[in-house]
């Protein structure tokens, strides 16, 4: 059965924990991982470089709408990252994630 997987940047690791949490507390994710990367990026016509932190969730296609409108809402980029794209995965694997976030 697929599933999402989101992924967004952050700009420091308290932030990534926060929002992950929050997510996780609303069960509109099954899981948050959380890990340091660095990106080069257009902003306002210049080339920024930049540390951020990488939060990678996954949900259900149902949850998809309300898992990005809470990521909209908390989120303190102007501008933020929120990709998701459409997985799929061993069978148990794939249980877990639907029993683990709020029913639709």
């Amino acid at each position: 059965m697929p599933f999402l997987v989101f992924y967004t940047t952050h700009p420091d690791k308290a932030t990534a924990e926060q929002i992950g949490q929050q997510i996780l507390e609303l069960k509109l994710a099954a899981c948050a991982n959380i890990f340091p990367v660095q990106s080069t990026f257009w902003w306002q016509t210049e080339l920024q470089q930049d540390a951020e932190w990488v939060c990678i969730l996954k949900t259900t296609l149902a949850l998809e709408d309300a898992l990005e409108t809470a990521l909209m809402e908390a989120h303190p980029y102007q501008t933020p990252c929120i990709l998701r794209f459409e997985a799929r995965a061993n069978a148990q694997y794939e249980d877990w994630i639907h029993s683990s976030v709020q029913p639709t």
